[in-house]
C-alpha cells in the first residue's frame, strides 16, 4: 500500500517536505491517485471540470484557439495541446470546432485517462508530459484545472520569518510537524504571498510556476489558457488563516489530506498573481479574468439565447422530449457562468 511505502520512508528518513507527501500521494506510479487510479473527472469520479459540465467549454476554448490561429496569420505547424486533459470532454468538443485542419494533442499523467484519449485523437497525439510540445511550438495550449493539484510546500509565517510544516508519522498516523524553512520557499513566499499574519498559511506553489516558465521556454507563438480556482494574492489573503488546502471525493469535500494516500484528490487555489508575474517577467502580455468573462467574450451568452429560441420552438411544436434536452444544455452551458461557481474561475491568458 502506498500509506505503507510513505511511512517506511519516513521511518528511514524523519519527516518529508510536504510537496513530496503530495506528489506521491497524487502521481506514484503504482498507486497514486491520477498516475494509477481509474479516471476520476466522470459522473462516477470525485468531481467533474467545466468541459464535464457543458460541451460549450470545449467549443468556446476552439473558437479561441481559431483566433489565435487567425491573429498569427494562420502558420504551418499550428498545435493545441489540452495539458492534464482528463476524460478527454475537452478536446473532444474543441474538435467539433477546429475541425481536422489543425492539430489537437493532450498530455496527461494518468495512463486510463491516455488509454480514453487515444480513442479520441489517436496514439501519435497523446502523451505522458510537456516533453511532446518540444522547443519553439506555436499554437496554444490549455490548463483546465491542472495547477490546483500541482504538489506545494506549506508555509506559516512566525516571528522573523517562515517554518514550514513537513509530514511525519507517530505510529498512530501521518501528521504535520515544523521544519526550518527552506530557502527557495521562503523566498517564494517574499515574492509572491503579499501580507501574511503571524500563523498565516502560505501553500507554495514553486511547482507550478516552474511548470509556467516550462511552458513559456517552449512557447514560440501563440498563447497559454491556465483555468483554475484561486486569485491573486490580496484575493487569497482571507482564508491565510486556515490554507486552502484540501481534499475532494465523491463530488464533496473529502476527508484530511493525510488519511488515504493515494485515494483522494489533493488540491489547492491557484496564485495566480505569482503566475502573472512570471509570465509578464518573461515578457508576455498577460491577461486575468473570471472564466464567466471569458466565456462571454467568446460568445456564450449569444448561444444561450439561440438555445433558449430553440427550446421555445420546441414547445411551440409540442416535441416535449427534444425540448427537455435543449433545456439541459441551456442549463448546463448556465453553470458555466454561476457567479459563485465555475463562472468565478479565473482565466490567465498569456499571448507571445
Amino acid at each position: 500500500m502506498l500509506a505503507d511505502r510513505l511511512r517506511h520512508r519516513i521511518a528511514r528518513r524523519g519527516p518529508i517536505p510536504f510537496e513530496e507527501f503530495m506528489a506521491t500521494c497524487l502521481y506514484d506510479e503504482e498507486a497514486g491517485y491520477f498516475a494509477a487510479g481509474p479516471l476520476r473527472s466522470v459522473a462516477a469520479g470525485d468531481f467533474l471540470t467545466s468541459p464535464e459540465v457543458s460541451p460549450w467549454f470545449g467549443r468556446l476554448v476552439g473558437r479561441f484557439a481559431l483566433e489565435e490561429f487567425r491573429r498569427l496569420g494562420r502558420p504551418a505547424g499550428f498545435r493545441i495541446v489540452d495539458v492534464g486533459a482528463g476524460s478527454g470532454s475537452l478536446v473532444r468538443s474543441l474538435g467539433e470546432v477546429v475541425g481536422a485542419d489543425l492539430a489537437v494533442h493532450a498530455v496527461e499523467a494518468s495512463a486510463a485517462a491516455r488509454a480514453r484519449l487515444v480513442e479520441v485523437l489517436g496514439a501519435g497525439r497523446v502523451h505522458r508530459d510537456l516533453a511532446a510540445l518540444g522547443s519553439g511550438f506555436v499554437g496554444v495550449v490549455v490548463a483546465n484545472e491542472l495547477l490546483d493539484n500541482l504538489p506545494v510546500a506549506i508555509a506559516v509565517r512566525v516571528p522573523g520569518g517562515w517554518e514550514e510544516r513537513w509530514v511525519g508519522h507517530d505510529g498512530d498516523g501521518f501528521h504535520l510537524v515544523a521544519a526550518p524553512c527552506r530557502p527557495e520557499v521562503a523566498a517564494w513566499c517574499e515574492r509572491y504571498a503579499g501580507v501574511v499574519p503571524a500563523g498565516g498559511i502560505v501553500e507554495v506553489q514553486l511547482a507550478a510556476t516552474a511548470w509556467l516558465k516550462d511552458v513559456l521556454a517552449r512557447l514560440d507563438r501563440g498563447a497559454l489558457v491556465v483555468v483554475d480556482y484561486g486569485g491573486t494574492a490580496v484575493e487569497l489573503a482571507p482564508r491565510r488563516l486556515t490554507g486552502t488546502l484540501r481534499t475532494y471525493r465523491g463530488h464533496h469535500l473529502g476527508p484530511d489530506p493525510l488519511t488515504a494516500p493515494g485515494e483522494t484528490d489533493i488540491t489547492v487555489d491557484v496564485d495566480f498573481g505569482a503566475l502573472a508575474t512570471v509570465a509578464e517577467e518573461a515578457g508576455a502580455h498577460v491577461e486575468l479574468v473570471t472564466q464567466a468573462a471569458f466565456l462571454e467574450g467568446l460568445g456564450l451568452l449569444d448561444e444561450i439565447e439561440r438555445l433558449r429560441r430553440r427550446e421555445r420552438e420546441l414547445a411551440a411544436a409540442g416535441e416535449a422530449m427534444a425540448r427537455l434536452v435543449v433545456r439541459d444544455e441551456v442549463t448546463n452551458a448556465e453553470t458555466l457562468l454561476h457567479p459563485r461557481g465555475l463562472g468565478d474561475f479565473r482565466v490567465l491568458v498569456v499571448r507571445r
